[in-house]
């Protein structure tokens, strides 16, 4: 199986420091490539595999300003999908922009969503929701509105993690400065336990640091150290007392959650999002819903035992257990649609093909139909086994519903539409002598083929 990954451009893969994203496409990667699967990559020009790497954007937009983002964005994304046929799988961890792209090709698509920016992007997936397989990061991020394959939880390599039984009086913040984060909370924590709070991430909100943060930085008890790379991570995380995560939104995973455990040490969490699903309440972390109650989870660090927690990522949040879920999707995917031809209205499979007919079935989805067409080499019938086809016969249009045919004389006009809401299924048995797809000559068609 070949498979394509297409990563975000925003930084490198695996990324020098910051890139959650980057990260997990890198871990996925690697370990597809360690278990003999091949895999091209589609990163920036300076990331690092063991697979095949596909690049056009030189390096990171975020790591060199003088790249448009939305250009390189677009040169990326197109790319891959320039390239579509050449691959059995292809898995999206670029968000919503590439599903744009699906209905032009055959090859089938897999996407991760890391998670809504918005309520206004879940237009998109729900527009391509048929054609493209989900895969949510937890429970918690599933929308109601959307089919998913899987949940599949990240993974972290548990090496780069060193565990540490005797930490340091300090506690640590560790992600986007940013008012989701809980930042400006944090602080407010630390402070009112007279507690050392250490905080490492980049600043993606400048007024907010400047208004919630840095007022409060002392370099004693309150240090703020940047963005660091992973050596420093590992240090940073496992000698603190407790990594303080009071976030402001939902959240669809959080990384340095899992990465702290990792090392030993507890997570003190608002209760949002998908906190309930990383964290045990009081076995490897504490799950709280207000400043107030975290002050008090502080004084209670004490009962946590720390091989609990590293424990806890052992069991559930390794990469290997990643890698083998996603294999289980691709396995999945591929099985259903190895033997089919997708195409943007749906998609067919051949049931039989000799020498003087061919029988498919064919699928249709809800609101899609196929070109006007017409043959000069072969007839047709189509015998309905679900749904309600819309069908134009040279002049005609007409319904017919499930048990109900049509013959299609050799050189007629005629077309089949889906005006339903779910997928419609027929066969349509082909005789004559030849049944290549040059004999088939559109008229019009809603996908540009004409």
């Amino acid at each position: 199986m070949h498979i394509a990954m297409l990563a975000p451009i925003a930084w490198r893969t695996p990324p020098l420091h910051y890139g959650p994203w980057e990260s997990v496409v890198s871990l996925l990667t690697e370990g597809l490539v360690s278990r003999g699967y091949e895999v091209t990559l589609f990163a920036t020009g300076d990331s690092i595999t063991s697979g095949k790497l596909h690049a056009v954007c030189p390096q990171g937009y975020e790591e060199d300003r003088s790249l448009e983002p939305k250009v390189w964005e677009c040169l990326h994304i197109s790319e891959l999908f320039e390239y579509a046929n050449e691959f059995d799988i292809i898995h999206n961890h670029f968000d919503f922009l590439p599903l744009t792209y699906t209905q032009l090709i055959d090859t089938s698509v897999v996407t991760t969503i890391h998670g809504f920016s918005s309520r206004a992007i879940l237009s998109v997936y729900k527009k391509y929701n048929s054609k493209v397989t989900y895969v949510a990061i937890s429970d918690a991020d599933r929308s109601s509105e959307l089919d998913y394959i899987a949940t599949i939880y990240h993974g972290i390599n548990l090496e780069q993690f060193d565990f540490q039984s005797e930490p340091e009086d300090y506690l640590i913040f560790f992600g986007r400065i940013h008012h989701d984060k809980g930042v400006k909370e944090a602080i407010e924590i630390a402070r009112a336990c007279n507690k050392k709070l250490i905080l490492a991430g980049i600043i993606q909100d400048e007024d907010y640091y400047k208004i919630s943060v840095e007022p409060y930085l002392d370099n004693d008890n309150v240090v703020y150290l940047g963005s660091v790379d992973p050596v420093k991570r590992s240090q940073l995380l496992g000698k603190a007392s407790a990594l303080l995560h009071p976030i402001n939104f939902n959240e669809p995973f959080g990384l340095s959650v899992i990465e702290a455990m990792a090392c030993g040490t507890p997570v003190i969490a608002f209760n949002k999002g998908s906190m309930p699903e990383l964290i045990d309440n009081g076995v490897n972390g504490f799950l709280v819903e207000t400043v107030d109650e975290a002050k008090d989870a502080i004084q209670h660090l004490s009962e946590i035992d720390r091989t609990q927690c590293r424990r806890h990522v052992e069991l559930y949040f390794t990469s290997d257990k990643m890698i083998e879920n996603y294999i289980d999707v691709y396995e999945e995917v591929y099985a259903k649609t190895k033997h089919e031809t997708r195409r943007p209205w749906g998609y067919y499979k051949v049931l039989t093909d000799e020498s003087n007919h061919k029988c498919k079935e064919i699928v249709v989805f809800p609101g899609k139909r196929l070109s006007l067409q017409r043959h000069r080499q072969r007839s047709e019938h189509w015998y309905i086994l679900n749904g309600q086809a819309e069908v134009t016969l040279d002049s005609k249009t007409f319904t017919l519903s499930p048990g109900q045919a049509v013959d299609i004389p050799k050189g007629a006009l005629h077309r089949i539409a889906n005006l339903g809401t779910s997928d419609m299924h027929f066969i349509e048995v082909q005789t004559g002598n030849y049944f290549g797809e040059d004999d088939i000559e559109r008229v019009e068609d809603d996908f540009g083929r004409a």
